[in-house]
């Protein structure tokens, strides 16, 4: 009985890894992209709230509002450094740097005109 063991120890041991080789490409080990998609996901979430606040500091510079201009155009900026490294971003950030220093000394013109160059540069991809 001894000399039969060998064989079929040896066939399935083969068995299992041709199954084991075939299946796994199949199954990621962790999840439907794993740590990198949750990464992706909150840089476009940062990307997508330094628009919109961007967007509303834009508003308030048009209205000549300083205050909310400010908070909404350093909140944008806060987001946007999160939001990744690419062109885009560092142009959008460098707008948001310009729009509140002029927004800071009063140029609500000037500081329009940037805040919508970082609202278009952010938008791009």
């Amino acid at each position: 009985m001894s000399r039969y063991t060998m064989p079929r120890a040896a066939v399935l041991a083969a068995f299992f890894i041709l199954v084991t080789a075939t299946l796994l490409p199949f199954h990621p080990v962790f999840g439907e992209g794993g740590a990198r998609r949750d990464v992706m996901r909150a840089e476009d979430q940062h990307r997508q709230d330094a628009i919109k606040l961007a967007k509303e500091a834009a508003d308030h510079s048009k209205q000549g509002h300083t205050g909310p201009f400010l908070a909404s155009a350093e909140a944008a900026m806060q987001h946007a450094l999160k939001a990744g490294k690419d062109a885009h971003l560092d142009a959008g950030i460098a707008e948001l740097k310009h729009a509140i220093e002029h927004g800071s000394a009063g140029h609500a013109d000037v500081a329009t005109k940037h805040t919508e160059q970082a609202v278009a540069h952010l938008s791009e991809k």
